[in-house]
């Protein structure tokens, strides 16, 4: 690893004023971004306080290289650019929103006569963009509601004044149902048409009053030309915008405008509730799941959550309710944490709605088939190791060497829990003189990985090392000059408590003993430890072999290489039959090795 420079030097020239600090590994990887009222004071604690440190923390502050930062004015803007960072680049150390969904969006197009749809691709050249929708059957009954009160166009035809004018265009089925006024043959006025369309968008924003008003008074006008059937026509629309609110309403639309948001702890995980609430109605709603990576305060953790949702859902409401206190440090944002009233009725709301949502979870998961034995047990060492990927395909190395002698290493495969021995692979040492651990380990990963990306094989999703801290640093250096490092995990098995090692992390991880992922790494182990035993004492015993028959007088090259194939060591020799050594070697040369063994009578 390269020599990462002075970084209390970098510490000290950071300014005392708010902003954002970035954190970038040996690789010049983004792999934090984190927001400070004080640069200097925040970055530093990270180098002080060892003692208050966690496992995630150490291993992050083992990886920074270099330190990055921006001054900002206020702490909004802080918040606003660490959450545009973490959007844009992912840092692997920073909270994860477990949120891999594409909400849908009402578009209103921009063309002359404006179509209004759902849709999930967002270009806002094509025109204005309502949500995102978290649930797809509110926004369904949005559209409805649109499509029973408004008439506007399905088609995508070029409806501009030249081509209505010299009459390119016939009313479609839409026209004779009812649900279009036929603007393409200027059955309708663009005036009349965009009237509609402004009232569409009020709804769309959540504000039914004005539509409500409006058609109060197309009403009055229609009954006063005695127009009776339009005029029912239109009271009919009313009436479905006031049973919408009804339903809709939850309470006073005098209240004003909120953001309702709740959060539930479960560990490392946290879960998160928000409802936007537009003139008493729920305008969008979304429970999601944070996954914490590092040791964030919920001060920290709501603030980032908070602006996610806002900025998700473009809320402009000034008045957040909560169930837990926290500061937002954007100006003229109050944190309310209501004890009565309608407002308390709304963070209840919004707390059921996240205890539903946790054991909905668990529910599913505990609905989940049976897993077989194997599969249970890879989920379980996935977990416990903390995997981004599942398991099912481990290798596992382990060197060989006694008293320095015949240096081998030996290479286990196993495939869903299960050795596939047909991959598993003997290593003689090549570059390596004496008994040097380290670098025979370096060696034997190197040759392994780099024979699997030239035959571009797939790669294991978990690497083992039958060693400590020094072989599992030599096998990382060899993933480093492949580029797999970071790719693949890797860890470390020593001996002596089955501690599992990290690459850069001084703290070993230590499962319970009666864990089935110990058990399984454990079995894995000591299969390599036995194919590599095996192949040494081969080596061992051919060199012997080797050496006490080149001593026999009169044979040559060819009956050595014969002796040594058929028979793997000196005891095999004793106890072969001399007619089996007359028929392979001849009687002469047979002769001579019965007389050199005293195998004669």
């Amino acid at each position: 690893m390269a020599q990462r420079p002075d970084l209390k030097v970098q510490i000290v020239t950071l300014p005392d004023a708010p902003g954002v600090y970035r954190y970038y590994d040996e690789e010049d990887e983004l792999i934090y971004v984190g927001k400070a009222k004080s640069l200097r004071k925040r970055v530093a604690s990270y180098f002080t306080k060892s003692d208050e440190r966690d496992r995630k923390t150490w291993r992050l502050v083992l990886s920074i290289h270099r330190v990055a930062y921006t001054v900002v004015n206020t702490e909004f803007e802080a918040l606003l650019l660490e959450n545009n960072l973490i959007k844009q680049y992912q840092p692997k150390y920073n909270i994860n929103l477990k949120d891999d969904k594409s909400y849908p969006f009402v578009i209103v197009t921009n063309e002359r006569f404006p179509k209004i749809y759902a849709t999930r691709r967002v270009d806002k050249t094509k025109g204005q963009y309502f949500g995102p929708y978290a649930s797809i059957t509110t926004m369904r009954a949005i559209l409805e509601l649109l499509k029973k009160t408004f008439t506007f166009r399905t088609c995508s035809l070029p409806l501009s004044k030249e081509n209505i004018a010299a009459e390119k265009f016939r009313v479609c089925l839409e026209y004779h149902l009812g649900n279009c006024k036929g603007p393409c043959q200027a059955l309708q006025t663009e005036a009349d048409y965009l009237e509609e369309v402004r009232q569409a968008i009020k709804i769309l924003k959540g504000n039914l009053g004005p539509s409500k008003t409006y058609f109060k008074e197309v009403m009055a006008q229609q009954a006063a030309d005695l127009h009776f059937e339009q005029a029912q026509a239109t009271k009919e629309k009313l009436q479905l915008l006031e049973r919408y609110e009804a339903k809709s309403l939850i309470i006073n639309p005098d209240s004003g405008d909120f953001d309702v948001v709740s959060m539930l702890q479960d560990g490392e995980v946290a879960f998160l509730n928000y409802l936007q609430i537009i003139k008493g109605m729920i305008i969008n709603t979304d429970t999601v799941e944070f996954k914490r990576r590092m040791a964030e305060t919920d001060e920290e953790f709501l603030q980032t959550a908070v602006l996610a949702m806002r900025t998700r859902f473009n809320s402009e409401a000034t008045e957040i309710l909560t169930n837990v206190y926290f500061d937002y440090p954007q100006e003229g944002i109050k944190i309310v944490v209501p004890q009565q009233g309608d407002k308390k009725k709304l963070v209840d709301l919004s707390v059921k709605n996240t205890i539903y949502y946790k054991h909905n979870k668990e529910a599913k998961s505990k609905e989940q088939p049976r897993t077989a034995p194997n599969q249970r047990v890879l989920l379980k060492l996935q977990q416990d190791l903390r995997l981004k990927d599942y398991p099912d395909h481990i290798e596992c190395f382990d060197n060989s060497n006694i008293q320095g002698t015949h240096p081998v290493s030996a290479m286990v495969c196993f495939k869903n829990g299960v050795a596939s021995k047909k991959e598993y692979r003997h290593y003689n040492v090549k570059t390596v003189e004496g008994p040097d651990d380290f670098a025979t380990m370096a060696e034997v990963v190197q040759r392994r990985y780099q024979r699997l990306l030239d035959e571009e094989a797939p790669l294991p999703k978990l690497i083992l090392i039958d060693g400590g801290k020094g072989q599992l640093s030599a096998a990382v250096e060899s993933l480093q000059k492949l580029g797999l490092y970071g790719k693949i995990p890797i860890i470390g098995i020593a001996k002596r408590l089955e501690e599992l090692y990290y690459p850069h992390d001084p703290y070993p991880l230590h499962l319970e003993k009666k864990s089935e992922s110990l058990k399984l790494i454990q079995r894995i182990r000591d299969e390599a430890h036995r194919f590599g035993i095996t192949h040494h004492r081969q080596q061992r015993s051919k060199a012997a072999t080797a050496i006490t028959v080149s001593e026999i007088k009169g044979l040559g090259p060819k009956s050595l290489e014969k002796l040594q194939m058929r028979f793997k060591s000196l005891k095999s020799i004793t106890a072969a039959d001399i007619p089996e050594l007359d028929t392979m070697l001849g009687a002469a040369k047979a002769s001579l090795v019965v007389r050199y063994l005293g195998l004669a009578d």
